[in-house]
């Protein structure tokens, strides 16, 4: 039997969205007390005031086994993650081979348990080789321990496949997560079109490639019922198009990544390829009308996207290099940001970092409350740090803060009650 009580804690919760000094006793795996005396033969940690919150639950993250294992493995994932204060990773089906049988999900799901410290739940593509030609046996991915099912960025462009894979998985409650960004007008874009991107010589792609493509999805949710969920919405053009899915019943949720919340467009400057992002990063009028949407609860989920590249993918031509960004280490300083410049709350920061995530999922987690999962972490919100990408833990460094001045260091990190990250007490 282990038992941890933290005392001089603040108590961060996404539910009641209240942040207060209190004490939090762990044992077994679980939260048994909230402001309850130290049991007996307790290892006592002495928060000296740090944040108390459940750990991250992020949904969209990219390890690259199978086929790309020298960009991500799941060891240096989880060791990333338990770095980073998060305690649940979503994996991406976006591999080599693409995560596609039951037979490639249980390998998957071996390799994850023998090697990552934190949890692991495994998407699935949703038609074959992501190919869009063909759905996949969506019955038998479930029950083989697929939490969701996912094509990534490659778009399903048939619509009849598509109508037909959402009544599948809606028959099966299964949850789709969509990449909202129409192909063809994206095809060959590296940032968002504009006068930025024409000074710049960039191939730009308009925001309205994401409302079109919202737009569509929503319509085959109304024809199909379907659960769904839109990985990243970037544009204010798309936010009416997702209130009004809402207001109408659909079960629709919508994430956002942390590189889209803080930073815009103007941050390519010259040509600076780890800012090359999919989709790319957008103007500072739509980056503060997605933080606001986020601090509405418009937007349910903040995610970092976790698209781990090697050097050579990156270090090439603006329009020639690969796109997308570490962010497990950096998802919560990043997100802090918003925090200490007074555009969100910690308690609705973590409703959209642990608690709504996992309310999607089905998952106990996310909540700090009695018979919940003691997954959690330990983290001063105010200690500055300037990133140096050469200490990250993920195999790539391919981070866009590098060289970043930021505020917010995990401390310790626990999953299922064991202390996988933090070798001292706060």
């Amino acid at each position: 039997m282990t038992l941890t009580h933290f005392t001089n804690a603040t108590l961060i919760d996404p539910v009641a969205l209240t942040e207060e000094t209190g004490s939090l006793t762990i044992r077994d795996g679980l939260i048994i007390a909230i402001d309850g005396a130290a049991p007996k033969d307790a290892q006592v940690i002495d928060a000296g005031g740090a944040c108390l919150a459940p750990g991250i639950i992020d949904i969209g993250v990219k390890v690259s086994e199978p086929g790309e294992r020298h960009k991500e493995s799941f060891r240096s994932a989880g060791r990333a993650a338990a770095a980073g204060g998060v305690t649940t990773i979503v994996t991406r089906p976006d591999t080599l081979p693409a995560i596609d049988t039951p037979e490639t999900l249980e390998f998957v799901a071996r390799r994850a348990a023998a090697d990552a410290q934190v949890h692991v739940l495994p998407m699935a593509a949703l038609t074959k080789g992501r190919m869009g030609q063909e759905m996949t046996e969506i019955g038998l991915l479930l029950d083989g321990g697929a939490v969701a099912f996912s094509d990534c960025d490659r778009v399903v462009t048939n619509t009849k496949v598509y109508a037909r894979a959402l009544t599948y998985a809606a028959s099966l409650d299964a949850l789709v997560v969509g990449h909202v960004q129409d192909p063809v007008l994206s095809d060959g874009a590296s940032v968002t079109a504009g006068k930025f991107a024409s000074l710049r010589g960039l191939s730009g792609v308009s925001p309205m490639a994401e409302r079109m493509a919202l737009d569509r999805d929503i319509a085959l949710l109304e024809m199909t019922g379907a659960k769904y969920h839109a990985d990243q919405i970037t544009t204010a053009r798309a936010l009416p198009a997702l209130e009004r899915a809402k207001r109408n019943g659909l079960d629709i949720t919508a994430g956002v990544s942390i590189h889209h919340l803080t930073l815009n467009e103007l941050d390519v400057a010259d040509y600076r390829t780890f800012f090359k992002l999919k989709p790319p990063l957008r103007s500072e009028d739509d980056r503060r009308a997605v933080i606001a949407a986020v601090a509405e609860g418009l937007i349910d989920i903040i995610s970092s996207m976790h698209t781990p590249q090697d050097e050579e993918s990156k270090r090439l031509p603006f329009e020639d290099a690969a796109s997308g960004a570490v962010g497990l280490e950096t998802l919560l300083p990043a997100a802090l940001r918003l925090v200490h410049e007074d555009q969100i709350s910690l308690p609705r920061l973590f409703r959209a970092m642990s608690l709504n995530p996992a309310r999607r999922l089905g998952l106990a987690a996310g909540r700090l409350r009695i018979g919940a999962p003691a997954d959690l972490i330990l983290f001063d919100p105010h200690m500055p740090f300037q990133l140096d990408r050469s200490t990250l833990l993920s195999k790539s460094k391919n981070t866009p803060f590098d060289g970043a001045r930021l505020q917010g260091r995990v401390l310790g990190t626990w999953v299922d009650g064991t202390r996988i990250f933090g070798g001292i007490d706060a």
